[in-house]
């Protein structure tokens, strides 16, 4: 695998990606907010973006389940547990409080960023800060968990 190649591709993917979640919205926050809004104004039509990011997240899957290559020849690891522990529920709810309230998540926050938004900015500042605050704290522990399992297919 060339790295320019592998660049070319990643960054390809990754402005595909930033011009998605413009078109569907997913960038605006007031829009993530009312999609948010079960009991007030709600607006399902980011419904439909999930539910196509879903069928082809779970395509995607499916096809690289019989590989042990990924396109451009690098091994293809996907994680080798699939147990929920206490870790994944709280990291879960922190997302999930930090989402509704902001109305933005790590994806459309670099594409915010990207556009010079002062909320993108800041919550991209945040996200910076609190992933500093985790990995500081996971050193002080006695015995550092490590990355996930991985095994190639």
């Amino acid at each position: 695998m060339r790295p320019s190649l592998y660049a070319v591709a990643s960054f390809a993917a990754g402005f595909v990606f930033g011009v998605g979640l413009l078109v569907a919205g997913m960038a605006n926050p007031a829009k993530v907010l009312g999609f948010l809004d079960l009991a007030g104004a709600w607006d399902p039509s980011l419904a439909l973006v999930m539910a196509g990011a879903v069928a082809v997240g779970a395509g995607a899957f499916a096809l690289m389940k019989e590989r042990t290559r990924t396109l451009l020849g690098a091994p293809v690891l996907l994680p080798g547990t699939h147990r929920i522990d206490r870790r994944l529920v709280l990291g879960s709810l922190v997302f999930g409080v930090g989402w509704g309230l902001a109305g933005i998540c790590p994806g459309p926050a670099l594409v915010l960023a990207g556009t010079g938004s002062a909320k993108g900015l800041v919550f991209l500042a945040a996200m910076i800060a609190g992933n500093g605050v985790f990995e500081f704290f996971e050193k002080k522990k006695p015995v550092a968990p490590g990355p996930a399992q991985m095994r190639s297919s």
